[in-house]
């Protein structure tokens, strides 16, 4: 029988492997970010366009390669990190593999030009699908650019099962945030189709993370300083208040490497407890830093993840310094540059320990029922009182009724008699109107009919409500606003203000009414009816967290995510109390959708309690 097991060529294993490594553009930005923060580089910069399927080009100013190098770099397996088995213990370094790059320049079109400060001209190969088209000599400044275009080119499947532009673009974002955020003493810069998206300077850990977000985001931190045997700590952790539906930004980085750990961020939201609304989630950045021979990356095809020597350890430092940085949060002063400085207390009373208290004077000859004028004396004041001029006081009653001339004398002190008026309870047994509806556990509405009775859970009921009034109003572009008397800013990171832009039109068909969207905020002058201005940064920020793995191109289906998200948001919670009216109103709106039966999220509604069915129970 002949041999049926092959060896695979090399194009081929080289595509298999880019399966692991490469899923997405996003997987190739990071791939060649850490190439060339290995490199040393103090300056790199990221070029993309279309998202990354038609380019992704690295510039940076590191070391270079030589031309043997350069030509060995695209072999498999082939890596200048580690030597020896051992070395996978000591590792200080992003890429260790040596797959990336032929894995990259099996599934796209590849140049490469890179030059060595000591040399005086650099190299220049061009690969298409694992094949060398050329390889020369240049005129090239110190350092590596690396292009990658026209991704899977060759594998129209795995380009066909990429996201839309956008949520790939986002996830470039993700990978692009990660390495700068662990390299603060590199600066980066970032373009997509020619537009300047970040550009960040040298700096410190505080400065790089307030630069990649918001201005507003140096406020929100709380700083974390741990240092021990095993582990050192340092970041920040945000403010309770400030936290949000999604896990956006939430990062670990072990030794300078970000990383994802379910159980690390157990720790967090064990250290968060009792200080966090329900589903909220608060935001870290938290470097740790490890012996490298206490560690294992390499059980992940990503580097995302890392088995550590002593977990337990580990988790209980992460959870007592957290813990420890939110006392003293909650303690400690904190400097408010934008507070009023006309609410400080002035200097010259910085050595008065108490105000002095007012002093009351009271005139205990004072009798406002005395029939003559009196002089009293209190206090050393005189007070007087006029008499009133009595010579035509007949003039002051002409035209009222006689009836209101009747009088009660009790004590010498004379009143004007009340009107006398009938009984609020007169005929109230007979009137009564019983109720229509009545709510059980402040989570569901009984309301009786004919044949038994209809019991109907308040949260998806107005789900319910609320996202057929929604969609109705973007499908037909008739959403009413109410109009703020002063406009709401608000301020997102700027991965959020991308997803914003993108439904900027579906939002306004729903009563968002937009004035301006900048770097780091957003400013908006009108709001749906339903939507309170308390409200309006948790509904965007839920939206935000539902399209986070993709924003549907359709526009129907888009507007049936976004109805969906908001009626989610706004939707009366269980555990509400509702007046009869609102239960009736609930009720009435609910029959009166077209499909009343279930919620957006196809869960029932209500259901029907016939009499029959009670019969049974009582029968038994």
């Amino acid at each position: 029988m002949s041999s049926i097991i092959q060896l695979l060529p090399d194009h081929v294993a080289n595509q298999i492997a880019a399966g692991e490594v490469v899923q997405r553009p996003a997987s190739v930005v990071k791939e060649l970010l850490e190439n060339a923060v290995d490199a040393k580089a103090t300056d790199i910069k990221l070029i993309i366009k279309d998202a990354g399927k038609s380019l992704i080009q690295i510039v940076d100013n590191g070391l270079g390669m030589s031309v043997t190098d350069a030509r060995l770099c695209f072999e498999r397996h082939a890596t200048s990190k580690i030597r020896k088995a051992e070395d996978l213990f000591t590792l200080h370094t992003k890429g260790f593999r040596g797959e990336a790059l032929a894995s990259i320049a099996a599934i796209a079109h590849v140049e490469l030009k890179t030059k060595q400060e000591q040399e005086e001209l650099g190299t220049h190969i061009i690969i298409e699908g694992s094949k060398f088209i050329s390889q020369d000599v240049a005129v090239l400044p110190k350092g590596t650019s690396f292009s990658v275009k026209n991704l899977f080119f060759n594998i129209p499947a795995r380009r066909n099962f990429l996201k839309s532009d956008s949520v790939e673009f986002r996830h470039i974002i993700d990978e692009f945030q990660r390495v700068a955020l662990a390299h603060p003493n590199i600066h980066f810069t970032f373009y997509n189709n020619g537009i300047e998206e970040f550009v960040l300077p040298t700096s410190n850990f505080r400065q790089r993370i307030v630069s990649v977000f918001s201005g507003k985001t140096n406020e929100k931190l709380v700083p974390v300083q741990e240092e021990t045997e095993i582990l050192t700590i340092q970041g920040f952790v945000c403010k309770p208040e400030f936290s949000k539906k999604s896990r956006g930004e939430q990062f670990f980085f072990v030794n300078d490497r970000f990383i994802k750990s379910g159980y690390l961020h157990h720790a967090i939201m064990n250290a968060y407890e009792g200080l966090l609304r329900d589903g909220a989630q608060p935001s870290y950045f938290l470097y740790l830093n490890v012996p490298p021979n206490t560690i294992d990356i390499n059980i992940h095809p990503t580097k995302t993840e890392i088995k550590f020597d002593d977990e337990q350890a580990l988790y209980a430092i992460l959870r007592s310094s957290v813990k420890h940085s939110l006392g003293q949060f909650n303690v400690a002063p904190v400097l408010d540059f934008d507070r009023d400085s006309n609410l400080d207390t002035p200097y010259h009373f910085k050595n008065i320990e108490t105000a002095p208290y007012p002093t009351i004077q009271i005139d205990n000859t004072f009798n406002p029922f005395a029939a003559d004028p009196l002089t009293r004396n209190s206090g050393g004041s005189s007070f007087k009182t006029r008499k009133p001029e009595t010579t035509s006081w007949e003039g002051l009653y002409v035209g009222l009724n006689d009836d209101t001339d009747a009088i009660t004398e009790i004590g010498g002190l004379q009143f004007e008699s009340d009107a006398e008026k009938n009984s609020l309870f007169e005929h109230d047994a007979v009137e009564r109107v019983s109720p229509k509806t009545y709510q059980i556990h402040k989570k569901y509405i009984v309301n009786p009919i004919k044949s038994g009775m209809v019991i109907v859970n308040q949260n998806r009921a107005h789900q319910r409500v609320l996202y057929e009034h929604f969609l109705t109003n973007m499908t037909v572009h008739q959403a009413s606003s109410q109009q703020l008397l002063f406009p709401l800013q608000l301020f997102f990171s700027k991965n959020d203000l991308h997803w914003i832009s993108e439904l900027q039109l579906a939002l306004t068909n729903t009563g968002f009414v937009f004035d301006t969207i900048q770097d780091d905020s957003i400013v908006i002058s009108g709001l749906p009816i339903q939507v309170k201005e308390s409200e309006v940064a948790l509904v965007l920020e839920q939206l935000i967290s539902d399209l986070q793995d993709e924003i549907p191109d359709n526009g129907f289906s888009q507007n049936d995510t976004i109805s969906k998200s908001m009626a989610q948001s706004l939707a009366i919670k269980n555990g509400v109390y509702l007046t009869e009216k609102e239960q009736e109103n609930l009720v009435n709106g609910l029959f009166a959708c077209k499909d009343p039966s279930v919620s957006p999220f196809q869960k029932p509604t209500f259901i029907t309690l016939r009499v029959e069915d009670l019969d049974k129970k009582f029968a038994l």
